[in-house]
């Protein structure tokens, strides 16, 4: 026994075990390695004799009841309603952060980030419906709109040394700012009814949620109460309900209340008492001053960590390695007949997504990049080309996640029309992420490549 250090009978053992695996689980790498074999899993059971289990086990009600009050959602819309309302709060908070403290916290430095992403959207879109300007399957023009950050960004995580440090902050800001024009898309144009009597009720969540962070609530449990409650209403009220994740990050306090010299001031302070205490009765059990000078260290070092940070960085993980690989094994399960391929090909929806993800988003990024620098209203960050930024290009064209959860709003009562639109998005985004990352491989050849 290490002196001070109390084991468990066999906790040095798991220690052994466990390590490895944590170092594995925060590889830049992991999420989107994860991902990919979640969609490979879908893909596999919805062409397999399991296909018609797989779509019972999705459309299976889950039901909560209230007094003599029933709130059903089947399976899946309980991971695309409520988990990945989890998924748009830890974006909300990672755009809350850049917006405050990182690439987009300054004009100048956001502009370059935030044209590539204005060019990443529009272009695609145009892609788009340039293929289905009319009809039910116009619908689909917000779905080669979209990157997934994860996808991206592990792609580009792989490639380690051979490409600049720089080129991965811009990729997160381009990314950041493309999920928020998704989000935008979603609420605006992928609502269809209102029901006003709902929207008021969660405006008047959203007030409280506002009055917390002015009186300075800083716990997380207020937080998640009204939280749950403003999903719900968002729920009712059409709007799709993971909006309220966006709404709860903005509400979360960005500042801690204690400064850090403050705070290192009062753990002296703390930590002279406790010496005092221990010397007196050095067994915390039965010690009360020192269980009480504990207890007020535990709640200093909360008090010193902004919430807003804190959540993030709790929610990243679960999210990142549960939310999203679940929501890809819910939604990347499609039938795929391979006799047909051609008509997968030459099917308008399936083109258009194609053809926004693979050609629209290289394109636009590229291009309003090209027009920002040319125009003097940005400079790329020092190391980077137009030929990094079209590999980035090419990386945006990953759209997957964001795609799809698009694709289930627009065609939700077109089931051919969605499976057109998911073939396009699973092809386009194998396709864009190998062109774009062996664009960069080449691009870095000659650097070293360091271990992640």
């Amino acid at each position: 026994m290490a002196k001070g250090i109390n084991y468990a009978l066999w906790e040095r053992s798991f220690d052994r075990i466990l390590t490895p695996l944590e170092e594995f689980i925060h590889r830049q790498t992991t999420s989107g390695v994860l991902l990919m074999i979640c969609a490979v899993i879908a893909l596999i059971v919805a062409n397999s004799p399991l296909h018609d289990a797989y779509e019972h086990l999705l459309h299976t009600q889950i039901s909560i009841g209230f007094g003599g009050d029933e709130f059903s959602l089947s399976i899946h819309h309980w991971i695309n309603e409520a988990l990945m309302a989890l998924f748009f709060m830890v974006m909300g908070l990672e755009l809350k952060r850049e917006l405050l403290v990182g690439e987009l916290s300054s004009a100048r430095q956001a502009l370059l980030p935030i044209m590539a992403a204005i060019g990443g959207m529009v272009i695609p879109a145009l892609f788009y419906y340039a293929f289905n300007p009319s009809g039910d399957a116009a619908k689909g023009w917000g779905i080669p709109m979209a990157t997934d950050i994860a996808f991206a960004i592990g792609a580009l995580s792989l490639l380690g040394a051979r490409v600049p440090k720089n080129l991965v902050t811009f990729l997160i800001a381009l990314a950041i700012v493309d999920d928020l024009g998704a989000v935008a898309v979603i609420a605006v144009f992928y609502t269809e009814t209102i029901n006003t009597q709902a929207l008021l009720v969660a405006f008047a969540f959203t007030l409280v949620l506002a009055v917390f962070n002015m009186v300075g609530v800083r716990r997380p449990m207020p937080y998640a109460i009204v939280s749950i409650l403003l999903w719900a209403a968002m729920l009712s009220s059409g709007i799709h309900a993971t909006i309220a994740g966006i709404v709860v990050a903005f509400a979360v306090p960005i500042r801690p209340k204690f400064e850090p010299n403050l705070f290192i001031s009062r753990v002296e302070k703390i930590t002279h008492s406790m010496k005092k205490s221990v010397a007196e009765n050095p067994d915390i059990v039965h010690n009360n001053r020192l269980r009480s000078l504990v207890t007020s260290l535990g709640d200093g070092v909360g008090h010193v960590q902004a919430p807003a940070q804190h959540a993030e960085h709790k929610l990243h993980l679960p999210v990142a390695y549960i939310v999203i690989p679940i929501f890809a094994l819910a939604n990347a399960g499609i039938p795929i007949d391979f006799s047909a391929f051609g008509k997968y090909l030459s099917d308008p929806i399936a083109l258009g997504v194609l053809a926004g993800l693979l050609v629209g988003k290289p394109l636009g990024i590229l291009g309003f990049t090209w027009v920002t620098v040319q125009m003097g209203w940005a400079n790329l960050p020092p190391g980077l080309n137009m030929k990094h930024i079209l590999g980035v290009g090419l990386l945006g064209g990953i759209g997957f996640t964001m795609s799809i959860f698009v694709a289930d709003l627009g065609f939700a009562n077109l089931p051919e029309d969605l499976l057109m639109a998911k073939t396009g998005i699973l092809l386009a985004s194998a396709l864009a992420g190998l062109t774009g990352y062996f664009l960069l491989m080449f691009l870095g050849q000659g650097k070293t490549e360091v271990a992640h």
